[in-house]
């Protein structure tokens, strides 16, 4: 089967940091389908993995975590797909990833796809929006429906997890909903997106949030350069408030929260696939709904830009686009 795949940490300038080849075809284990790949999305998740994460024994290394496909065969546990089936899924950090024509994958940690959606608007939805559903409902732990009179500062919220966490929290919460854009075309994306306010993370939050009349919020999500951030957001949460980030800053002086008791809450969506926790369902769960408020209009795919077919030529391009930090929404490529 074709495949994309690197041999070892190049930069993306390099033509050989990525390179189309051949590799046998997968086969599905008791849990596991066997999706034939239509669409992927690219995730800052493949641009770090690629320069941090050298190949064991010269062997290749298949980067991919959100995919959408056809089940094409599903392994002998299997319960809650058929072959035939359209799907969704954003993959296990443990395994080969998606870039390749067949993928193999754990049931419980898949979605069948919004119907309503082609496969390459599919493919832009899973780690993000998995991502964006834990962070708000299971780290923060705002409950639906709930969150009146509060407020949400998502900081980079024009990024491909902020999308999708400013509709989440828009349509499924109470809460003031207030987004970080520092250019005028993203600040505009996310007031599409359905934020009440957006500020400019390039000038000081507590003063951007000031200007807007909000002197403190009550909980923040940081999805980017939370280290460099990190004295503002203090300051800006109100006392008892909650941080969740997604980022991975070098350092982080935590007792900064101490004066405040401020509670901090990481979240990384593939835990649950890592360390098979006994709820990885949830995810499939959260997939299936986010699927359903796809359908319904509630929520809408933070699909970008589209990049061409699946190789590696447009693979290093669109990874030099995320490294540059001026992606907005996901990209995505489609069809081999």
């Amino acid at each position: 089967m074709k495949a994309i795949a690197y041999y070892q940490s190049l930069p993306i300038t390099d033509t050989q940091a990525l390179q189309d080849i051949e590799l046998p075809a997968p086969v599905a284990g008791p849990r596991d389908l066997l999706v034939e790949v239509k669409a992927i999305s690219v995730n800052p998740v493949d641009t770090k993995i690629r320069r941090n994460v050298q190949p064991q024994d010269g062997a290749a290394k298949v980067l991919g975590w959100d995919v959408a496909g056809v089940v094409k065969a599903v392994g002998s546990d299997v319960t809650l797909f058929q072959p035939g089936d359209k799907v969704f899924y954003a993959g296990d950090l443990t395994r080969s990833g998606g870039n390749a024509e067949l993928h193999v994958v754990d049931e419980r940690i898949v979605g069948h796809a919004p119907s309503s959606l082609s496969f390459s608007h599919a493919a832009a939805l899973p780690l993000t929006a998995i991502t964006a559903w834990e962070l708000l409902f299971e780290r923060l732990q705002i409950a639906e429906g709930q969150g009146e009179g509060q407020s949400l500062l998502i900081v980079g919220a024009a990024g491909g997890v902020g999308s999708i966490l400013v509709q989440l929290a828009r349509q499924l919460t109470s809460l003031k909903v207030i987004g970080t854009a520092s250019r005028p075309e993203t600040a505009a994306w996310v007031r599409e997106l359905g934020a009440h306010e957006v500020i400019d993370h390039s000038q000081p939050l507590s003063e951007e949030l000031r200007r807007i009349g909000i002197e403190h919020v009550t909980y923040v999500a940081s999805l980017t350069n939370t280290e460099q951030h990190l004295d503002q957001l203090v300051e800006a949460l109100k006392p008892q408030g909650k941080l969740a980030l997604i980022d991975d800053p070098d350092s982080l002086d935590i007792k900064k929260l101490k004066r405040k008791s401020l509670s901090l809450h990481w979240e990384f969506m593939y835990t649950r696939s890592m360390f098979q926790t006994d709820d990885m369902l949830e995810q499939h769960k959260l997939l299936e709904r986010v699927a359903q408020l796809i359908d319904l209009g509630t929520l809408k795919t933070t699909f970008g830009e589209h990049f061409g077919a699946i190789n590696a030529e447009n693979l290093r391009r669109a990874h030099a686009l995320l490294e540059s930090g001026k992606a907005k929404g996901k990209i995505v490529l489609e069809g081999f």
